[in-house]
């Protein structure tokens, strides 16, 4: 059976540009280009007539601009986008857009294909916004998590995770020594991993329980969690019951 196709709109004001995004999506048969436009304006319109699933952005463009473009569509009409732009500097602002990803011109095919990569799986992570035939949903919980590194993508396994710290709509993911910031919820992200591997320890904080070494009583209720790295965590007095129950403790 074959999959429906991620429906996909070119948006460039250089003809050339959108022939590059063509050729280089030419190597994907699951993407569908759908239509193409050459400014914003366009750009709102093939929106709302053809519903695509995917935006490949600029940013320079006449008029509008890429994020004053987003800004005007409705947040139950926004595709998934991908910037594809020649200026660097815009990266950062590009993700507090909750783009998926950014890709530099001229197109690298290696780095524009890690780029498709990741809108495959968000793609088949998302709940469906029309019926799509043949596309798998999630099927348990998530056994890695992407996050960005400067302009790399670094694949974490889930079970190498020691221990995730909420920061507002970014959580920061402990493996070892290092600490990966990447754009989720803290429960947004509990609800993608393996509930009888991490549990909430406190409001902001996951804990992976194969990391915890001993868990110590202090006073009013809370206790103090410490994994075998010798890192030291709050279990408030919120999450204690539970974490009793999950930890076998009488």
């Amino acid at each position: 059976m074959s999959t429906a196709p991620i429906r996909t709109v070119l948006v460039d004001d250089e003809v050339l540009a959108r022939l590059a995004l063509r050729q280089a999506l030419a190597a994907h048969a699951d993407f569908e280009i759908v239509g193409e436009c050459g400014n914003a304006a366009e750009a709102l319109q093939a929106v709302a007539a053809l519903a695509p699933d995917l935006l490949f952005l600029d940013i320079r463009m006449p008029g509008l601009d890429g994020f004053k473009l987003l800004h005007q569509l409705k947040p139950d009409t926004l595709p998934m986008v991908v910037f594809a732009t020649a200026y660097g500097q815009h990266a950062l602002r590009a993700f507090d857009a909750n783009a998926l990803d950014y890709v530099l011109k001229p197109i690298d095919q290696a780095r524009f294909d890690q780029a498709i990569e990741r809108v495959r799986r968000h793609w088949h992570g998302l709940p469906a916004r029309r019926p799509s035939p043949g596309v798998p949903a999630m099927a348990g919980p998530a056994q890695r998590i992407s996050v960005r590194v400067d302009e790399h993508i670094r694949v974490i396994a889930t079970e190498a995770i020691d221990w995730i710290q909420a920061d507002g709509n970014y959580v920061h993911i402990h493996v070892g020594r290092q600490a990966y910031l990447h754009r989720e919820t803290l429960s947004g992200l509990l609800a993608t991993l393996d509930a009888g591997r991490f549990l909430r320890i406190h409001r902001g904080t996951l804990v992976n329980v194969e990391r915890i070494r001993e868990i110590h009583p202090l006073f009013q209720g809370n206790a103090e969690v410490v994994l075998h790295d010798g890192t030291r965590l709050t279990l408030s007095r919120r999450f204690r019951a539970h974490a009793q129950r999950a930890l076998g403790i009488a």
